[in-house]
């Protein structure tokens, strides 16, 4: 899901930004809660991401007919954006397998050493 919101936030971002609209830091704080929130609906649907970027722009009132401009560009570059998504949510799956491991270890009292391999 990480990727998912990553893509939203940014494409969002990248729209605000041609827009020359100014954006404070509690909105981009509520723009990434927002897109944390937006992608665990998305994940594993085709283009999910994508098709959320309209929910995100109206945070900053950005037309529909704009938002759909900007989800016509992730399509565009449709390959790279969902080899960075498929990627991004890749590695966060193994970081949090790796926290919940080390959970059960440390419940277990094994020492967690992780300077080496184990």
């Amino acid at each position: 899901m990480a990727g998912a919101a990553v893509t939203i936030s940014i494409l969002t971002l990248a729209a605000v930004h041609t827009l020359g609209i100014q954006v404070d830091i509690p909105t981009a704080i509520i723009l990434s809660v927002l897109s944390a929130i937006c992608a665990c609906g998305a994940s594993g649907v085709a283009g999910g991401s994508l098709l959320l970027i309209p929910l995100a722009c109206s945070l900053f009132g950005i037309s529909a007919d704009v938002a759909m401009q900007v989800v016509g560009v992730g399509f565009i570059i449709g390959v790279l954006q969902d080899s960075c998504e498929t990627a991004l949510n890749s590695s966060t799956d193994v970081l949090f397998t790796a926290a919940a491991e080390f959970k059960e270890w440390r419940k277990e009292g094994k020492k967690i050493n992780i300077n080496k391999a184990v």
